[in-house]
């Protein structure tokens, strides 16, 4: 058995599409299916059902992937040990961020840290929040940035991962202007009307925070997705063509309204606050890890 089976296998479970999952796994969907194969061949038993309407674990994939996170996380962490132990263990720092992050904030508040000279080799991994969580419970980033609120669901559990507030953000119903000036398409539409939504996909931070909003709110708004796509930069560009309405940051969006490129389309209510946080596990870091981890919380504290 090949531990990239087990983790071929948590993308196919998170992504319930193999074409999706094989792309988030950077191999080819042919070599991706035979991999899952090969895995259902070592258990002894199927482990997913294949519909015309994607993919679902059966009742033996359901129990293989309560433990196979934990398994692939542990055989990380033993690797990084044993690496230690042969003093060839890196001494760089690896956060992994969003992409809506990462070309926004992360830049500035990095250059914040005075002590940024001293850890030595920074490594940015960018990518959706679903893959984030995923390279950080697998023990491959030190540090996970990203947007979030209270009530939205995620692997990282309290009892087992720390996280501070760096930051704050909006999200922001936005759109591109008509020729008077005003939203194209703008909150909350109607039912013979509906908004054309460009909507973030399963695997987006962004798109579980809209999720998790709306389930919790009863105004009622008529929406029609015509895209959907893990990357808010991805709808950034469609809404600056016209395509639709899309959910922001406005980390992101600040020089786009101020130009008029686009505008609010909704009113204050329909905005959501954010916090943006830094989380870390709470097992032992390295010692770069964890003065980069006080230096954070002393400038969070400020």
């Amino acid at each position: 058995m090949e531990l990239n089976w087990l983790e071929d296998f948590l993308a196919l479970a998170e992504h319930r599409n193999f074409s999706r999952a094989a792309e988030a796994r950077n191999v080819t969907q042919p070599a991706f299916s035979r991999r899952i194969r090969s895995l259902e061949n070592w258990v002894g038993t199927p482990l997913v059902l294949r519909s015309s309407q994607g993919v679902r674990l059966n009742a033996a994939g359901e129990v293989l992937r309560q433990g196979a996170a934990e398994l692939t996380r542990d055989l990380h962490r033993l690797r990084r040990g044993a690496l230690k132990a042969a003093g060839r263990e890196t001494a760089a720092l690896t956060i992994a961020a969003t992409h809506a992050l990462s070309f926004t904030f992360f830049p500035g508040w990095l250059r914040s840290f005075a002590l940024l000279e001293e850890l030595g080799t920074l490594n940015l991994v960018s990518d959706t929040m679903a893959a984030c969580e995923r390279i950080l419970l697998a023990g491959d980033a030190d540090f996970l940035l990203c947007h979030t609120r209270s009530d939205m669901p995620s692997d990282l559990a309290p009892d087992a991962f720390a996280s501070v507030a760096v930051g704050n953000d909006v999200l922001v119903p936005v759109s591109a202007p008509d020729a008077t000036g005003a939203a194209r398409w703008s909150l909350p539409g109607t039912s013979t009307a509906p908004i054309r939504l460009l909507a973030y996909s399963k695997a987006s931070g962004l798109g579980r925070i809209l999720d998790a909003t709306w389930r919790s709110n009863v105004e009622a708004m008529w929406l029609d997705p015509v895209l959907t796509s893990p990357l808010a930069a991805t709808l950034q560009t469609m809404a600056l063509q016209g395509q639709g309405l899309a959910w922001l940051p406005r980390t992101m969006v600040a020089e786009d309204l101020i130009a008029g490129r686009l505008v609010n389309a909704g009113d204050e209510d329909s905005a959501i606050a954010l916090e943006i946080r830094l989380f870390r596990p709470l097992r032992q870091p390295s010692r770069a890890a964890m003065a980069f981890w006080r230096a954070v919380s002393k400038q969070a504290a400020l």
